[in-house]
């Protein structure tokens, strides 16, 4: 008995350090997502100058990142809570919190297929990129002022 209470206060604390570091995985890739998004937004806004291959490899970047955001493994039941922005309607709504991602991804997969060799081309693939994450986070986020 005391083995199986010792096993069990063992997987109690794995549960938590699992879900702290859960917490602290998707956070690392928002935040790496939303510094990826800035550089990107610098370029459209004329406030760093266009350059083919830094924008292709953004955008790169941009996609490997979404392919490290596995919803499932970095969402689950009972990692609404703590430090986060997480908004309930990822646990309430999972299908369409994975197409908003789906349409974050696909947009960044056109971006990346046909990468833009100049400004204007960059405009015209970065709008679906920003507007998948605005109507993301309007959804899925909760902000904090």
């Amino acid at each position: 008995m005391k083995k199986f209470l010792l096993a069990l206060s063992l997987l109690s604390l794995t549960g938590t350090a699992v879900s702290a570091d859960v917490l602290s995985d998707r956070k690392a890739l928002m935040k790496e997502r939303g510094q990826l998004t800035g550089a990107l937004s610098k370029v459209v806004k004329g406030e760093e100058a266009f350059d083919a291959a830094a924008v292709l490899a953004t955008l790169q970047a941009m996609q490997d990142n979404g392919a490290r955001l596995d919803i499932d493994a970095l969402y689950p039941e009972g990692s609404n809570s703590g430090d986060t922005t997480a908004a309930p309607a990822i646990w309430e709504d999972p299908d369409g919190f994975k197409a908003a991602e789906k349409t974050f991804q696909d947009a960044v997969e056109v971006a990346v297929a046909d990468a833009p060799t100049d400004l204007d081309g960059l405009k015209a693939k970065f709008g679906p990129i920003g507007a998948s994450c605005g109507a993301c986070h309007q959804t899925f986020r909760i902000r904090k002022d």
